[in-house]
């Protein structure tokens, strides 16, 4: 598990430049990460294994060892991003650095926005996908991001604004929905004062859904107030 500091990515920084690393630790500080700092093999590896770090910076020349055998070993372990940082600049060392499971490749010295541009393009390529909008209400389940509602497993033909209506309702299921809230949050506007949109769609939804198994009504019309859809949510 990746631990962050407050809500400050930590990253890891391996290399014997003393200087360098206290130069890179101000700069990614300044840029709202958290950053330990290794100087060799042995214990940059053990601390890229330790789980509390979203990404590692690493140098190839290193007391103890070499950099690209500790990415290597890193690979056989763990799926952390790696940004080589190193002298060793030439294309043929960029190619087995990449070859060898590094994420990026910058020489020194470099430019460093450049540094922080490339750590935060490789955060975001490894960042967790978000999870998926989806709501479960009994035999109905819709998929926001899609745009498809089904019932019992199967995909039904609603409209535009009759899905919009559906989702609103079944992230509130249970609770009355003004008709107002209704047409503000799924036709984007308010209702005006002989409005009867939100009626007529609301009609044509209930009947493409249709009462519950046991027969009860899936959506009450709550008279001069809204509507409810009977049940609770799982989102």
């Amino acid at each position: 598990m990746q631990v962050e500091q407050g809500n400050a990515p930590s990253l890891l920084v391996i290399d014997d430049d003393i200087e360098l690393c206290g130069m890179l630790r101000s700069l990614l500080e300044m840029e709202q990460f958290a950053v330990a700092v290794r100087h060799d093999v042995v214990s940059g590896l053990a601390e890229a294994l330790s789980g509390r770090h979203r990404l590692v910076v690493l140098d190839i020349m290193l007391p103890g060892g070499d950099g690209r055998a500790l990415l290597r070993d890193l690979r056989t372990r763990t799926a952390i991003p790696v940004i080589m940082l190193t002298a060793r600049g030439e294309a043929t060392d960029r190619i087995s650095g990449l070859e060898d499971g590094a994420d990026d490749y910058l020489a020194k010295p470099f430019n460093p926005g450049e540094l922080i541009a490339r750590i935060r393009a490789v955060l975001r390529r490894h960042a967790p996908p978000a999870p998926a909008d989806i709501i479960v209400v009994g035999d109905i389940t819709v998929e926001v991001a899609n745009r498809r509602a089904l019932r019992d497993g199967v995909s039904m033909d609603l409209t535009s604004a009759e899905f919009d209506l559906l989702v609103v309702l079944l992230r509130r299921a249970g609770d009355c929905v003004t008709r107002d809230d209704l047409s503000q949050q799924a036709l984007g506007r308010p209702m005006g004062p002989v409005d009867r949109s939100i009626d007529n769609h609301m009609s044509n939804l209930r009947r493409k859904l249709g009462p519950h198994a046991d027969g009860r009504e899936r959506i009450r019309n709550i008279r001069s107030v809204g509507y409810c859809y009977t049940g609770s949510s799982h989102v």
